[in-house]
């Protein structure tokens, strides 16, 4: 792994090539939903395209997606598989869950960054009459309550199709534009709760049916918290225990006096070790980071220990760790992140966009696939960021070239640019899987993206917060939520937030 000086290097290298261009000053700033605009006013000398575009989900991209090439004068329409918007913040109790559940939400859930950082740079998340939890790390029904404020005040919901599940994205290569296949499901869900009998069952047959569109362009915000990505355990096969993925976790009660290995210790892991940790009878984590032999137990905890990696499962029901040392295990639970999926994408997307390790390849920027760039792009899908925020940044870039506002790459520039990225990727000894991971250099990214798009950067002070509380986090894992040092930030973020309270 590079040092982060190297890494430092490697961001402003990266972040700072093949940049876009921006015809205007003509164009008028389009910033003017800080005055609570929905809309921005475009003046160019020439008309900027309006493109009926096809966007895949309603989540907080999604919505920012529709958001912003509404206001950039195109018309949006948005599928969702569900029955609301939110996204994976929409939790599913264990009677709902199913293996292919949407939500990765467990119940106990509070969000790992405070609230000011969180939101939409000109909507802030702020603890207000309606807030159902006031906390500045509130609980997922707060952040949930948020994006639903968020369709409210801009008017998203009427945008978005319910119960529409994309079942095929295809281009029509006659006139470059798609066809979007998807499954009506809301008939079906309509005639299943009739109490039985023929009719209902011609409803749930009608309501499958699926239903074409072509669009101009599509924009893909699916999300990547649905497809778990299991650890690769010699022997796990021949292992009589139980496997679950944190996918599939919501209370800790069915733990109660088992002895769990938990493999991951990062947001997800950490927090679900601490809580099952109440109930189990010992709970051990296992962190592929740690020297092999780490065995040492939490301080305030007589039952939890933080461990070396797995090396294996016995068919005697023991689990190994890197030092030797074993437990008989009745479950093992994978906190192993998940695996970027677009089941809709045909055959023929399939040949110019592979996701290989959970890299996708081609991405310009994380965004467009060079070879069909604008009209195919991605919204969402880098990690370790804060993801509201750059969500809106690449939204307003995406919108942008689509209109024609925004100048892209030739398709040549933009793959040279993703073959530097893999080279110095490489040259750094990162693995593959972390292509989309951008832990040292989101806040350069979304100031990259916001010079392409004409947006206001990413502020200081919202930046200098998010280090401070990521430094907490790793210093006080147990109290960071509830202790904090960072006052003066508040203080700025909530002078900052003056301009745009007439909006909430």
């Amino acid at each position: 792994m590079a040092s982060a000086p190297r890494r430092a290097a490697l961001v402003k290298m990266h972040t700072s090539s093949t940049r876009a261009t921006i015809p205007a000053p003509t164009t008028t700033t389009r910033r003017a939903a800080a005055a609570g605009s929905d809309r921005a006013t475009m003046a160019t000398p020439t008309p900027m395209r309006s493109l009926h575009v096809a966007v895949i989900g309603a989540g907080a991209a999604g919505l920012a997606a529709a958001r912003e090439l509404r206001r950039e004068g195109h018309s949006p329409v948005v599928f969702e598989r569900g029955a609301g918007i939110g996204g994976t913040w929409i939790y599913e109790p264990p009677a709902e869950t199913e293996d292919d559940g949407h939500s990765s939400m467990y119940e106990s859930l509070r969000t790992n960054l405070p609230r000011e950082v969180m939101g939409f740079l000109d909507f802030p998340f702020a603890a207000v009459p309606g807030s159902l939890d006031a906390r500045r790390f509130p609980r997922h029904e707060e952040v949930l309550r948020y994006i639903h404020e968020f369709a409210r005040r801009f008017d998203l919901s009427g945008l978005v199709r319910f119960r529409a599940e994309v079942t095929a994205v295809v281009r029509v290569l006659q006139d470059g534009r798609w066809t979007v296949r998807w499954r009506n499901k809301a008939a079906a869900a309509a005639g299943g709760g009739g109490g039985g009998g023929a009719a209902a069952d011609d409803a749930g047959e009608a309501g499958e049916e699926e239903q074409e569109e072509a669009y101009d362009a599509v924009v893909v915000c699916n999300g990547h918290y649905t497809k778990p990505r299991i650890a690769d355990i010699p022997g796990v096969d021949a292992w009589p225990g139980k496997q679950i993925h944190s996918h599939s976790y919501r209370l800790p009660d069915p733990f109660h006096d088992q002895v769990v290995v938990i493999i991951g210790a990062k947001n997800s892991g950490g927090d679900i070790s601490r809580e099952i940790a109440g109930v189990a009878r010992e709970v051990h984590m296992a962190n592929r980071a740690s020297p092999a032999a780490t065995c040492e137990r939490l301080p305030g905890y007589h039952n939890l220990w933080l461990r070396s990696m797995v090396e294996r499962a016995d068919p005697d029901g023991s689990v190994v760790f890197r030092d030797g040392s074993s437990v008989r295990a009745d479950v093992i639970m994978h906190c192993t992140g998940y695996k970027y999926s677009f089941p809709f994408l045909d055959q023929q997307q399939g040949r110019i966009i592979s996701v290989h390790d959970n890299r996708i390849h081609p991405l310009y920027k994380h965004v467009f696939v060079p070879q069909l760039a604008p009209s195919l792009a991605f919204i969402g899908l880098p990690f370790k960021v804060i993801p509201f925020p750059m969500a809106q940044l690449q939204a307003s870039w995406v919108a942008g070239a689509l209109s024609g506002r925004v100048q892209l790459p030739s398709e040549e520039e933009m793959m040279e640019d993703v073959r530097a990225l893999y080279a110095e990727l490489e040259a750094m000894g990162w693995p593959v899987r972390y292509t989309h991971c951008l832990k040292h250099n989101q806040f350069e990214y979304d100031d990259w993206l916001a010079d392409q798009s004409g947006h206001a950067k990413v502020e200081e002070w919202r930046k200098s917060m998010y280090d401070a509380a990521s430094k907490k986090k790793v210093e006080c894992p147990e109290t960071y939520r509830e202790e904090w040092d960072d006052h003066d930030l508040m203080d700025q973020a909530n002078q900052d937030f003056q301009k745009y309270y007439c909006i909430l």
